[in-house]
């Protein structure tokens, strides 16, 4: 019996089959399947019932369970209080969301890349719905994303929040108060199947009605280009476009009311512990924090 057989073990008994376990743990199936039967003859016993739903745990499966994550816990406290981090090695898959990514993710890869230099970071930037599914379906380690997510199984260290202003071109001019511009204009807004884009919309119809129209795009920085050039007004991260109103390519209005904080979360899982992905969540806070001051 090996500590690389239980690791095995483990994800397969927690994701409920070879394939899943496999893609979690950049092997072949068959490796998977040859590593499982080997500890199955170890311990002269059959860990799981195989069926075409999936793999069930036995009762004697159920109690090793229990026993293979305690020797995981014991390994990730290892490699936090002993192993020296620029030797350690393995992968995180990151999940960003956009609004990150046009703000500190540079010094948060640069940040990460130095204290552990012999781990390969994997990024995917998607809309906070998408990376919290992946998150659940362990697809990443490690999800920045609006949040926080509610399920138990999750951890969430809150970062700094991003507080929203109204904008437009410096060319478009409108007669009348600043709060008909939202009748008259374009309103360009983060994707469809956003937060911000959901609560932008109920507080335009409940101001404006269905007068409102709403230009999404998956693209921040598209969406700013956007209004800069006048095709339409946004609300968006003051943060991100303070360059842009202090050289005068962008002008904030004020049509009375500005939409929600977008308020982020570095969200992690608990189970099965990873001091890697606890740690890098602690850096994105860290350099976050630094970054929006």
């Amino acid at each position: 019996m090996t500590f690389e057989q239980l690791r095995t073990f483990l994800w397969v008994a927690r994701l409920g089959g070879v394939r899943r376990a496999a893609e979690q743990m950049n092997l072949s199936q068959p490796a998977v399947s040859a590593r499982i039967a080997a500890l199955e003859t170890a311990l002269g016993a059959a860990l799981f019932d195989r069926a075409q739903s999936g793999m069930r745990l036995t009762k004697r499966g159920e109690k090793l369970l229990g026993y293979a994550e305690q020797i995981h816990r014991i390994q990730e406290d290892i490699k936090a209080d002993i192993v020296d981090p620029a030797g350690l090695e393995g992968q995180l898959r990151v999940g960003v969301s956009e609004t990150v990514v046009q703000s500190w993710l540079p010094e948060f890869v640069a940040e990460l890349r130095a204290e552990y230099p012999q781990v390969d970071v994997e990024i995917t930037v998607d809309v906070s719905h998408n990376l919290r599914d992946q998150l659940l379906n362990r697809s990443l380690d490690l999800a920045i994303l609006m949040g926080p997510i509610s399920e138990s199984s999750v951890n969430n260290i809150e970062l700094p929040a991003f507080d929203l202003v109204w904008i437009k071109a410096p060319s478009l001019h409108f007669d009348g108060p600043d709060e008909d511009i939202l009748r008259t204009t374009p309103v360009i807004t983060y994707a469809r199947n956003t937060r911000p884009y959901h609560d932008l919309k109920v507080r335009l119809l409940e101001r404006h009605g269905g007068e409102v129209r709403l230009f999404p795009s998956p693209s921040l920085s598209a969406c700013i280009r956007m209004v800069a050039t006048g095709l339409g007004v946004g609300a968006f991260p003051e943060h991100l476009i303070r360059d842009q109103i202090e050289s005068g390519q962008l002008e904030v209005f004020d049509p009375g009311w500005r939409p929600d904080t977008l308020r982020f979360t570095a969200s992690y899982l608990g189970e099965p512990k990873s001091h890697l992905a606890e740690r890098a969540a602690h850096i994105a806070r860290n350099v976050a924090v630094a970054h929006m001051g």
